[in-house]
């Protein structure tokens, strides 16, 4: 009987250290989307600035009649900030782009030229990605090392910082647990990996689809995903230090001197950067 109460104290304390975790999940994201609304509302800001100053260098702002309609220089910018708030707060399911639309103060046809879809604005970033490291692959001179072309483009198409983090955890969030989101997520990473196996077929002479130009691609992609995993764990540096790093060591064939010094040289720059309350 004892033990058994043991078991029970225990069971009863597990559930109130997993409520407290909920909470504090809750309180997390509560407090990203908050942070969202301050950057959209940052974002209003600055084009209301804009306007009154081409307003005043006109002339006429005084006697300018007040504007209707969409708000001046709604960008894709705010609108992706808002879907992902809203995103976050009632579900991907339950928000729609009228929702999405009404709060930016634009009309469907608005977020339609910026966006395919809700699925879209989620994929937006890593889509461009993809067509940037085509375009910087397609520029590289043939005397550059096919890894050290790789490593270059990649690293030159992603622009996160550490202050990005919170928002990047978001979306891999929802993607992560939306299934609509989930079964896509394999597309856009394909096409991923496949600007790097194309790139790769033309250096090797082979076709895209043989097994060398694929597995240059696939190790490329989950090196980076590695990269990605721990920089979004530690938020203690910018992304590309960690994708600069993880390609590096695809590069050596994971030699483990190599490996040593790269992780030295990491941790190096690491300890220089400005100390970030974590996400």
């Amino acid at each position: 009987m004892k033990t058994t109460g043991v078991f029970s104290e225990r069971a009863d304390a597990g559930r109130c250290g997993e409520a407290a975790a909920l909470r504090g999940e809750d309180a997390v994201r509560s407090s990203e989307a908050v942070a969202l609304r301050g950057e959209a509302v940052a974002l209003r800001g600055e084009d209301a600035v804009r306007s009154s100053e081409a307003a005043a260098l006109s002339g006429d702002g005084a006697a300018a009649a007040p504007r209707r309609g969409r708000p001046p220089g709604t960008s894709r910018r705010e609108l992706e900030l808002i879907a992902l708030r809203l995103f976050t707060e009632q579900g991907f399911d339950n928000t729609t782009i009228d929702q999405i639309s009404t709060e930016a103060g634009v009309n469907k046809r608005t977020f339609f030229r910026y966006f395919g879809s809700k699925a879209s604005v989620l994929w937006s970033e890593f889509d461009t990605e993809v067509g940037t490291i085509r375009e910087a692959l397609a520029d590289v001179p043939a005397e550059v090392p096919m890894m050290e072309a790789i490593r270059r483009a990649v690293v030159a198409a992603n622009h996160y910082q550490a202050q990005d983090v919170a928002e990047l955890r978001m979306r891999m969030n929802l993607i992560g647990s939306v299934p609509a989101l989930q079964s896509s997520a394999a597309i856009h990473y394909d096409a991923w990996e496949r600007a790097i196996s194309d790139f790769a077929a033309v250096r090797i002479g082979q076709p895209a689809d043989s097994l060398y130009p694929l597995a240059v691609g696939r190790a490329t992609l989950a090196a980076c995903r590695a990269a990605y995993d721990r920089w979004s764990t530690r938020a203690d540096a910018d992304l590309t230090f960690y994708l600069d790093a993880a390609i590096a060591a695809l590069t050596a064939g994971f030699e483990p001197a190599r490996l040593s010094a790269g992780a030295k040289i990491l941790n190096e720059h690491v300890a220089r950067q400005p100390r970030r309350p974590r996400s």
